[in-house]
């Protein structure tokens, strides 16, 4: 095997032994109750609130320049708290309603410290605002800060019901990042939004701040997005959808997002913009149910670079992403299992790399979504072009996941 396939193969035996004696550690201990709590009630006016932590145990291959020489030859073991949430909902009549969602993410990941952000340290305001209900759910408007309506994998779906470990690698899952203008997936603006033909169709126009500094616009140019959504079987009418149903609903969805801002590059300003269509398909199969879903995203004047790709500002690229899981009939135990892949191509036009990223992984519900133990193995492989000048290693992550609230 050699010396170099020793050490790696060392090392991939003992990620294996952490990952299967976290796994059990967690499973022994991993319970709770996935609901909202309603704490106050008098007519119509109510108040819930909603506490969630997502803990994390990730390998990554080959993550770290440890001598300076430009490549990435040390391995990353990280303990961290994904993701951490406390989260206010209530309504003050039955036509306006708030939400506030106050949040950590990746605290205690190495070198990651933005506590303004909730990143790496500290909390921080991730969601609030306020809703107008015009029309009984026809017409919406909602102010303040919220998700970003352009794809449905980080645009619509909850983080808590995501069929996969983590989003997409393009929109800041596992060790990438977020292609689009963004305050950890969210932006303040306003959003005009509802639902017709009682469920039929969904759509969503925001007119936000997107990148606000002054270096990146200084022309203070808004940001205009907007998606809108077809369900031909069960309508999907909230805010927040989920990644899979568990066997619960029939849903088939497809949905259509556009996202454009002016912005300053290197070379000038230019339009940032991207598009992107997707598939959501779910269906209770006996006992169990089947997840399927796919997206394409074309990018055009990328604003942010993505760890491990050659996606960087100003580039193009175009993004295509599937997901697939089954989750089988029965309990095992105190929960059920649920299989799980995903493939995800990212092509960059300019230097005609390619990164493929591609993972295997398995569910564990406890209880509901936000009760679940997950392990997920990600290869992200690399497709040099011809004229590249962009350094890329391939890497293998590995991510053992405990999630729990109340």
């Amino acid at each position: 095997m050699g010396e170099v396939g020793d050490i790696h193969f060392r090392h991939l035996l003992s990620v294996a032994f952490v990952a299967t004696s976290l796994a059990f550690v967690l499973l022994l201990g991993g319970s709770g109750v996935a609901r909202a709590e309603e704490v106050y009630r008098d007519g119509d006016r109510s108040l819930s609130i909603d506490l969630w932590a997502q803990t994390w145990y990730q390998y990554v291959q080959d993550a770290r320049d440890r001598d300076g020489n430009g490549d990435q030859e040390q391995d990353l073991h990280d303990f961290l708290v994904r993701r951490a949430y406390f989260s206010v909902k209530g309504a003050a009549t039955p036509w306006l309603g708030f939400f506030v969602h106050f949040a950590g993410d990746r605290l205690g990941q190495r070198g990651l410290d933005s506590p303004g952000a909730g990143l790496g340290t500290g909390l921080a305001l991730r969601d609030g605002w306020v809703n107008l209900n015009l029309l009984e759910g026809a017409l919406q408007l909602q102010f303040g800060r919220m998700y970003i309506p352009l794809t449905r994998n980080y645009g619509t779906t909850s983080t808590k019901a995501l069929l996969t470990t983590d989003l997409d690698w393009v929109q800041g899952g596992y060790r990438g990042g977020i292609f689009y203008p963004s305050t950890v997936g969210r932006d303040g603006g306003a959003t005009l939004w509802g639902n017709i033909g009682g469920g039929l169709v969904q759509y969503r126009v925001m007119v936000a701040d997107g990148m606000d500094d002054a270096a990146r616009n200084p022309g203070d140019n808004l940001r205009f997005a907007g998606r809108m959504s077809l369900a031909l079987l069960e309508p999907e009418t909230g805010w927040f959808n989920q990644g899979t149903y568990l066997g619960k609903q029939r849903v088939l969805s497809i949905g259509v997002g556009g996202d454009h801002q002016r912005l300053a590059f290197d070379t000038g300003e230019e339009d940032y913009s991207s598009w992107t269509v997707d598939l959501h398909y779910d269906q209770p199969v006996g006992a169990g149910g089947l997840t399927l879903t796919g997206s394409y995203i074309d990018i055009r004047n990328a604003p942010n670079a993505i760890n491990f790709t050659a996606i960087a500002p100003a580039v193009e690229a175009d993004v295509v992403s599937v997901r697939a899981g089954y989750l089988i009939p029965g309990d095992i135990g105190p929960g059920r299992l649920q299989p799980f892949g995903r493939y995800e191509w990212i092509h960059v036009d300019d230097s005609d790399d390619d990164t493929h990223v591609g993972g295997l992984g398995l569910n564990y519900f406890l209880m509901g979504h936000a009760n679940k133990l997950s392990v997920e193995a990600t290869y992200v492989g690399q497709q040099r072009g011809e004229t590249s000048t962009v350094p890329l290693q391939d890497h293998l992550v590995v991510t053992v996941q405990l999630a729990a609230g109340l």
